[in-house]
């Protein structure tokens, strides 16, 4: 162990004074392995931090829960979305009945949507706010934080009351501080005004769309639709499974029920979508995949090119070594001894290589949240990877010239110039 140590010294220490005398190539040669670094980390860092936002986003829109939906959420660009439009929309009695027919099922919730609507309060007008009409056990399903004030109480549902719960952006945009929204009546679509009695606690954006509350108003169903048709306001059956009941027997008993429901022939197609949340996040894995292999692609070429300009500064370096190798052989060191300085050279070289992208990457990632709109973060396991692969590339780079090294004969090694 002792003699493992002193080679790893000299070895730090060679390397180093390698780095000293000879800058401008290391620097270069070793850019190819800062670079493949760098494209490996930086994808890996960004893909990851995405993927981790992204489920993030997607567990928001409600553990063990099913949509019913007209369109599948989960399909690719060649979906036959001219079959999608022609299904029917759910219905309000549609989830009345679901209640009543599926016993898997906790809760269950409708929706109604309308987008970019405008908002006034007294002189003040914005746009772009968005409309959420729900029923009660929404909240169940889409925990909703309050920050000031109550959320929207059964007897609202029951009466369809004029009261809206507001979103933080939307109350700081039109009251200037957030806080003053809650009290103040305002004038929505079609003129008609509604009491904010709550106030969201800021959210900040979702990567995915999902429930973008900063810039909504929820309500309840009953009085969304004096403002919107149902039919035209994108409506959805929201359905959380109990915790005992897996995905699978959920699934299952909302398929039978909405076939029921809605009088289908055995021989007939379903024509609704079941959008199972957890499925999409499946779905969402396997996009990433792809990317980080697209990522690991252009790495590896990097790697290449970094690889041969290490092995190239190794046979330099082995060709100006060649008197101190034989000296060294001359009074006793083993083949084995040259063999492994040389690698640990070659694999500290990398290192430099990898710290140097590194360093990049880093940097990026502390501008990263105003660029991309979320925190790049690099997680240990990368690090630990990008270590590795430091590793592993300077010994592939300098197993051919440290094998050289060690094979020299000591006489003709010490007369040569």
């Amino acid at each position: 162990m002792r003699r493992f140590f002193e080679i790893l010294g000299s070895s730090l220490n060679l390397t180093w004074q390698e780095f000293k005398s000879h800058k401008v190539r290391t620097l270069l040669s070793l850019s190819g392995v800062a670079f493949g670094i760098f494209c490996i980390i930086s994808v890996l860092a960004t893909v990851d931090s995405l993927e981790y936002a992204v489920q993030n986003d997607i567990k928001a829109l409600g553990t063990n829960t099913v949509y019913i939906d007209k369109w599948e959420y989960a399909e690719g660009g060649d979906s036959p979305w001219w079959k999608y439009m022609k299904r029917p929309e759910p219905k309000y009695e549609e989830m009345l009945l679901l209640k009543k027919k599926v016993r898997s099922a906790a809760n269950v919730a409708f929706n109604i949507s309308a987008s970019n609507n405008k908002l006034e309060y007294g002189d003040d007008v914005i746009t772009g706010v968005n409309y959420y009409g729900i029923t009660e056990e929404f909240v169940n399903i889409q925990p909703v934080e309050i920050q000031l004030g109550r959320f929207l109480q059964p007897a609202d549902f029951d009466y369809g009351s004029n009261v809206v719960v507001m979103g933080y952006t939307v109350a700081e945009t039109l009251f200037g501080n957030a806080e003053r929204a809650v009290g103040k009546q305002v004038k929505m679509k079609g003129g008609k005004r509604a009491l904010v009695v709550g106030l969201i606690k800021k959210q900040g954006k979702s990567i995915v769309g999902g429930w973008d509350y900063d810039n909504s108003l929820l309500m309840p169903l009953g009085f969304m639709k004096q403002m919107v048709r149902e039919k035209y306001s994108s409506p959805i059956i929201m359905v959380q499974g109990k915790e005992t009941v897996p995905m699978a027997q959920l699934r299952d008993e909302l398929a039978g029920a909405m076939r029921s429901i809605r009088k289908l022939k055995p021989t007939q197609e379903d024509n609704f979508a079941l959008n199972d949340i957890d499925a999409f996040s499946s779905f969402a894995s396997n996009i990433f995949g792809g990317i980080n292999l697209g990522g690991w692609a252009i790495a590896i070429l990097s790697l290449i090119v970094g690889m041969f300009s290490v092995a190239n500064i190794m046979f330099v370096t082995v060709r100006e070594r060649t008197p101190q190798i034989g000296l060294k052989k001359a009074i006793g060191a083993r083949s084995s001894t040259i063999l492994t300085e040389f690698l640990m050279e070659s694999a500290f070289l990398c290192i430099m290589g990898g710290i140097l992208g590194l360093s990049v990457v880093f940097l990026l990632t502390l501008l990263s949240k105003s660029v991309v709109g979320f925190t790049v973060f690099i997680a240990p396991h990368i690090l630990i990877l990008a270590v590795t692969i430091c590793i592993i590339v300077g010994i592939l780079a300098g197993i051919i010239p440290a094998s050289i090294a060690a094979k020299m004969d000591p006489v003709v090694a010490i007369r040569s110039k």
